[in-house]
């Protein structure tokens, strides 16, 4: 066969976008979360303490999580089953999922921090990744109604002022 004579179209360089500063209003999701706490008015906080009273190795899994997740940041973090978005009535919702099995191989208990991202707070350069309860359960149960009610009116509450009751 012999080379095709027709002129061939060569492909011109793309011109460059003009250069534009991109100014940054508020914090992204694509941004690296800082991992904050819940406070009640009181100081207390039920998610730390929640993580704080469970055993050594779920706290530390929890903990771990929650430090991969915001580094990742949540969005593009890829669970794995420890970190999932919650759906239904607890849409918005995230949780930290840490299972444990009892001593003598009785079963297991199901550990979950119930979490929110924040792209809202006063103050912050960064997104909140924010802890605002946790609760364990037996094996293959569920949480209540109430249980989860619990939990939405403790965000309410984390949303209703601005700066937000962190710890």
């Amino acid at each position: 066969m012999s080379p095709d004579k027709r002129a061939r179209q060569r492909a011109k360089p793309k011109a460059k976008a003009p250069s534009t500063v991109t100014v940054k209003t508020k914090p992204s999701a694509d941004d690296a979360h800082d991992i904050a706490y819940f406070a009640l008015t009181d100081g207390s906080s039920p998610a730390r303490d929640f993580v704080n009273g469970l055993p050594s190795t779920p706290r530390a899994q929890m903990r771990a999580c929650l430090v991969a997740v915001a580094a990742a940041p949540p969005k593009r973090f890829a669970g794995g089953g420890y970190w999932e978005a919650m759906h239904g009535e607890m849409t918005g919702w995230f949780e930290v999922r840490i299972d444990t099995a009892l001593a003598g191989g009785a079963g297991k208990i199901h550990h979950r921090l119930f979490c929110r991202l924040d792209y809202e707070a006063e103050g912050r350069e960064r997104p909140l990744l924010v802890a605002v309860m946790g609760m364990s359960k037996a094996y293959r149960t569920t949480f209540t109604a109430s249980d989860y009610a619990k939990v939405q009116e403790l965000g309410e509450e984390y949303f209703a002022s601005n700066p937000r009751s962190i710890i």
